[in-house]
């Protein structure tokens, strides 16, 4: 640290997310700006000096004779990216930070998931990347459904979800990449108040595949929550809590999907309570109809 320390910074904030206190240092005023634009939802200003995490980001500059110098993104002591794009450092600038700030925020349980609002209650879609959550929620929200988030259901100590309303991103053709997409271009807008958990869809995707969901217990749907619960070593007790709340009045399902339009399509219905034939052949966790 107190090597980065000498290197001289130009530019430095800090800030507070969740109540986690972040701060950001780089070499140049620009660089600062770039890593503004990757800040979570919700961040606050701080004044203070002391902070839980620190990134220094050092933006290249062309030189010369030796060409285009290396963007380089520290956490902590940490060295998270070394790059010649300056996008593979903000985007790991980016999944670094929300990662941290979902393990150390003090009052929240942070779920991998994509979450929906429709008439008054959350659709929780937990699951961690390749899964397809992100394209059903992109549907549901073409659906009409308030866009929540793709990446983590927030959970208080009442169960209830608050929105992290960072821009959807899509993978397209199998692509690892993710393309950000605007909540305009799918034509929905996002949520602002906590809503309790009305149904969890425990989902993977598979081309072809027939949606055949089957009922699980709350016991087993907590357990699915808490698969992909962020501080649930570091937080057992706080992490089950909020999870049985959120739980306690929520329907959860299981199946294989196909193609996310018709299955989101069967979600709303199935929310709405006025047309039971929206989740065909719905069995019991042990089978039975």
């Amino acid at each position: 640290m107190d090597q980065l320390d000498r290197l001289g910074w130009a530019a430095g904030s800090a800030f507070r997310a969740y109540g986690v206190s972040v701060g950001v240092r780089a070499n140049r005023p620009k660089a600062l700006k770039l890593l503004r634009d990757f800040f979570p939802p919700g961040w606050k200003p701080s004044r203070s000096r002391a902070v839980q995490r620190l990134y220094s980001f050092i933006l290249a500059t062309p030189t010369r004779p030796r060409g285009r110098r290396m963007n380089l993104l520290f956490a902590d002591i940490n060295r998270l990216a070394s790059s010649q794009d300056p996008v593979v450092a903000l985007e790991a600038f980016e999944s670094d930070l929300h990662r941290y700030i979902a393990e150390w925020a003090p009052r929240r349980c942070f779920v991998h998931a994509g979450v929906v609002g429709w008439n008054g209650q959350a659709i929780v879609i937990p699951g961690r990347s390749f899964v397809g959550k992100s394209t059903l929620v992109a549907e549901l929200v073409r659906g009409g459904a308030t866009y929540y988030s793709d990446e983590y259901a927030v959970l208080d100590s009442r169960g209830r979800v608050h929105p992290f309303p960072r821009a959807p991103a899509l993978r397209t053709n199998g692509d690892a990449k993710q393309v950000r997409l605007s909540l305009e271009s799918l034509g929905g807008k996002a949520g602002s108040e906590p809503l309790p958990v009305g149904l969890v869809v425990v989902s993977r995707y598979r081309a072809g595949a027939h949606w055949r969901p089957r009922r699980l217990t709350p016991g087993q749907g907590v357990l699915a929550l808490l698969a992909n619960a962020v501080s649930a070593r570091r937080q057992p007790r706080r992490v089950l809590a909020s999870l049985r709340q959120a739980i306690a009045r929520a329907s959860v399902i299981q199946g294989t999907r196909g193609e996310a339009g018709e299955v989101a399509a069967q979600l709303l219905r199935q929310l709405d309570g006025s047309n039971t034939g929206g989740l065909p052949r719905l069995a019991a966790a042990n089978g039975s109809a």
